[in-house]
């Protein structure tokens, strides 16, 4: 809800008065907002904490501020009235036309504030008419909104096609320009740079990109997202505008903008629509100036059930059985960027219950999850992963999360907790999970203690999925087969897609992302091969007959239900052999 600051105190009062609250609940409110990271107001909280819903908060202020409540559900509003009130000042105030008199010298508009009396006269103003209100909810109201109207945030396209690269006054121009059309004044805040930045990473969230990439050459200031695993590179602003935008980014993230020379790490909080994001901002010097990157993190995508990753029914339930287990170590393995950190809060998610005490040491801590402690490491306190273990055994846990096993000393900890009862999640860097045995010996680990302490190991990768919107059936080529070294009979009863490219996945033939997976449980024959120290490849064999699959057989097989393409699986797996 949006009620303005000014008014919240009266507006709880009126609420209390109206017997919808009372003081404790507000109370409780209170401490809910200051538990969590996200930024509520305490009608939100209220809302959140189900004592009460927004529609009855709107309803009790309409009926003070003799206002009507409106269910826009069931309006329907004709193109005449939308086109009463030009989209600027939509975009500016956050309203909806819903009716016009006939003689069209008053318009009925849809708000979320109902206390909000000065935004009328503001409106008042700026049409020239005069202007009723009514009260809508606000997510019903953002929704239709963006559907007449388009995204609030403007395009970076739309921005940047105004601007002159040659002449910089014309920025502030193309600005002035499009305020005046919609008969509002510039302010301060309304500064052409600091508008660009918003839209750049607007908009990189409305494409569901994972990270901005910034980076300045020679003769260009390069703007790219992520999306979906893949860069884009889409329109930047001039060169001559790099300076300034790095500048409000680093100013924006806490960081010193007269430093120049080292790299800095920054934070960004925002809140984009109902969502909460957090952007982790990283900057290093170049040749031709610093290279910015923001990697966007939006908590509400975290906490996603195992089901939804891209496992098949028969990994589902080898997983739900490994993570239930009381002891061992369970390894998610895979390069930066495969989604280790997102399948390992998937599976606190999943094991999160009153009864259990579950620690996390992290670096940094990206989400934050309910009923979960979780550690930040520091290291300019000496406060470093094997440190923070060593105390968490302290606090009698029942799941220990360790973001990542680095170096023999977190390892050798890490064993111990798994051996005393603990359940131990964490992640390595390597190709393959065998590998993952390799590794831990290599950096000191005794092979007694890992054949007696892992349980299993995950290797993943992360592949695009096929756009349901676009999809067509596929036939493979001959030059895929003989890459692959399989036959066609292979994929006869498969049932190959890819997208053609719509609107939906702008045109990639690809929306979002699933993960690919090996999983490697640790048998008795195996733990007596790794007592022995026999080769990485030799227990990857041994695995393979005993009935792992490899990450490219768990991709193909997504291939066949038409989840991913073959080109995709391609681009992310080596071959077996």
């Amino acid at each position: 809800m949006n009620i303005t600051e000014e008014n919240t105190e009266y507006a709880l009062l009126i609420l209390k008065e109206k017997k919808l609250i009372n003081d404790e609940q507000i109370k409780k409110a209170k401490e809910a907002i200051s538990e969590t990271d996200e930024k509520l107001s305490i009608f939100d909280a209220l809302i959140r904490e189900k004592f009460t819903t927004e529609q009855k908060i709107l309803k009790t202020l309409a009926e003070e501020y003799g206002m009507e409540y409106l269910d826009l559900d069931r309006v329907k509003i004709t193109q005449e009235v939308l086109d009463s009130i030009p989209a600027s000042v939509i975009k500016e105030y956050n309203v909806l036309p819903v009716k016009r008199d006939e003689v069209g010298d008053t318009i009925t508009v849809a708000m979320n504030d109902p206390t909000d009396l000065n935004k009328l006269d503001s409106l008042r103003y700026v049409l020239k008419c005069d202007v009723d209100a009514v009260v809508a909810q606000s997510d019903k109201l953002m929704a239709l909104i963006e559907h007449h109207y388009g995204s609030i945030d403007e395009n970076v396209d739309t921005f940047l096609r105004d601007m002159d690269d040659d002449n910089p006054d014309n920025i502030e121009n193309a600005l002035m320009n499009e305020l005046d059309e919609g008969g509002m004044s510039v302010e301060e805040d309304d500064a052409p740079i600091i508008k660009l930045v918003s839209v750049l990473i607007m908009e990189a969230f409305k494409k569901r990109a994972s990270d901005i990439h910034l980076e300045p050459l020679l003769k260009k200031f390069r703007i790219r997202y992520r999306i979906d695993g893949v860069l884009n590179e889409v329109d930047g602003p001039p060169k001559y505008l790099q300076s300034n935008v790095v500048s409000r980014i680093k100013i924006m993230a806490g960081m010193d903008i007269a430093e120049k020379r080292v790299p800095q790490d920054g934070r960004i909080q925002l809140n984009v629509g109902n969502k909460s994001i957090d952007l982790r901002v990283s900057t290093i010097p170049t040749s031709h100036g610093e290279s910015v990157v923001m990697r966007i993190l939006d908590k509400s995508s975290i906490l996603i059930d195992i089901s939804t990753l891209g496992f098949m029914d028969d990994d589902i339930a080898a997983i739900k059985k490994l993570i239930t287990m009381p002891d061992g170590i369970f390894l998610v393995t895979g390069p930066t960027g495969s989604g280790k950190t997102t399948t390992l809060y998937s599976f606190l998610n999943t094991v999160n219950q009153a009864s259990k005490k579950i620690i996390t040491v992290e670096d940094p801590v990206e989400y934050h999850l309910e009923g979960i402690n979780q550690v930040q490491v520091k290291r300019e306190v000496k406060m470093d992963f094997a440190r923070a273990l060593r105390a968490m055994m302290r606090q009698s846990p029942n799941i220990v999360m360790v973001g990542e096993i680095r170096d023999a000393e977190t390892a050798e900890i890490a064993i111990n907790a798994a051996l005393t009862g603990h359940l131990v999640f964490s992640t390595l860097h390597t190709n393959d999970a065998p590998g993952a045995i390799s590794r831990l010996i290599d950096i000191g680990v005794k092979p007694f203690l890992v054949a007696s302490s892992v349980q299993a190991i995950l290797a993943q990768r992360l592949v695009r999925k096929v756009c349901t919107n676009c999809a067509v059936p596929y036939e493979v080529t001959d030059q895929e087969l003989e890459f692959l070294g399989l036959r066609r009979e292979f994929f006869a009863n498969g049932k190959l897609l890819k997208g053609r490219g719509c609107a939906e996945c702008n045109n990639s033939g690809y929306k979002g992302r699933l993960g690919i997976f090996e999983l490697f449980l640790i048998d008795e024959n195996m733990q007596d091969m790794i007592f022995k120290g026999v080769s990485s490849y030799e227990i990857k064999e041994n695995a393979i007959r005993g009935g792992m699959r490899t990450l490219r057989q768990d991709g193909l097989r997504k291939v066949l239900a038409g989840m991913t393409t073959i080109q995709e699986i391609i681009r992310v797996t080596v071959a077996d052999t």
